[in-house]
């Protein structure tokens, strides 16, 4: 059905999206869903709708990277720093709920998901300050990274909210024992940099991880686990607030998330996966991210390699990450980024089909 789509765009996406969550909410016989779904996306569309303009009159603008496609340098110049206008919603609600609940999880998810938000948001800042591309050093970010990680994943275990046993299905699964800790540091320093590398077109990021979101609510609830219940609905407020952002992230892009949305999102997609035992349905869900971090290390890989043995290096890839190269072979940014969200819808039906007959 979905490759029979000509034309695939946002409303098709935000169509299909919203669809899925109305069979779901029906299914559970819990239509909270579906209202915490709607709600936060239009929260979303109207804080960045109005951001936008703060964004502009502050001068927060986009300085595109030499190294990149030439197409790109028209980019220059956009409003970023979007993922301001997404997280601060998400981290208010998911303060008022851990208040509430007074849930050690729930604080935990919040001191990682403002961690990373703040990191995200030196490195923009950085960026914009210097106008290059370039804002926090590589080690910089990722120290910063491991430290709200290891604080996370400590925490965590040592209160045993994170199983050392990954399920895969309801009945077996794989026990890591006390390697479930640099798995757990993989799984939440991966992700959020694989959203962050997968964020270089317009709408690919915010669209792809509005299905994720919705895909990993989903199987949370099929866990029918009542503690875990909160985070089905946080991760569907998620889902609306990424669809809410690409109202006006979609090509031609009139914002972008930059660092403090895409390591933001990835943060919490990890999170939620470690303390709901859900990491083998992430890592299906997030193909698409994974695919793309991927494309980027077997690219800096080989070339290293070949550097050494031959005294040049070569490249697999005209250029990573793997959107970079399509862009590069003449395929349109538009059809790239609905291929994209199509295959990632595909793989949620696939981890949820798993999830089923496993």
């Amino acid at each position: 059905m979905i490759g029979k789509i000509k034309h695939f765009n946002f409303k098709s996406l935000l169509i299909l999206n919203t669809f899925a969550i109305v069979i779901t909410s029906y299914f559970f016989n819990n239509f909270i869903l579906l209202g915490v779904y709607l709600l936060f996306f239009f929260i979303s569309s109207i804080t960045v709708k109005n951001g936008l303009n703060i964004i502009k009159k502050l001068n927060l603008l986009q300085t595109i990277r030499n190294e990149g496609p030439a197409n790109h340098f028209k980019k220059s110049d956009t409003p970023t720093m979007g993922g301001i206008f997404m997280i601060i919603p998400f981290l208010i609600f998911l303060l008022i709920i851990s208040i509430n609940l007074n849930s050690l999880k729930l604080f935990l998810l919040l001191l990682t998901g403002f961690g990373f938000f703040i990191t995200g948001f030196l490195d923009d800042y950085i960026s914009i300050k210097n106008k290059k591309n370039t804002g926090l050093k590589t080690k910089e970010k990722f120290i910063l990274q491991s430290i709200i990680s290891i604080i996370f994943i400590f925490l965590a275990y040592e209160k045993n909210l994170i199983n050392p046993l990954i399920l895969v299905s309801d009945s077996w699964g794989i026990n890591m024992n006390i390697f479930i800790l640099p798995v757990s540091f993989l799984v939440l320093v991966g992700i959020s940099n694989s959203v962050n590398l997968t964020d270089g077109l317009d709408g690919l990021a915010a669209g792809c991880s509005g299905i994720v979101f919705c895909g990993l609510g989903t199987e949370i609830l099929m866990k029918e686990q009542q503690e875990l219940f909160v985070f089905s609905i946080l991760c569907y407020s998620m889902s609306g607030i990424c669809l809410g952002f690409l109202k006006y992230n979609r090509y031609p892009a009139k914002i972008f998330m930059g660092d403090t949305g895409s390591l933001s999102i990835g943060a919490i997609l990890g999170s939620i996966a470690l303390l709901t035992n859900s990491i083998f349905t992430l890592s299906i869900f997030s193909g698409i991210f994974i695919i793309e971090s991927l494309s980027v290390m077997i690219q800096v890989g080989f070339f290293k390699i070949t550097k050494k043995l031959f005294h040049k290096g070569k490249r697999i890839f005209l250029m990573a990450p793997l959107h970079h190269h399509f862009e590069l072979k003449g395929v349109k940014e538009q059809k790239i980024v609905e291929n994209f969200w199509k295959i990632n819808m595909l793989l949620v039906i696939l981890g949820i089909v798993l999830k089923i007959n496993l």
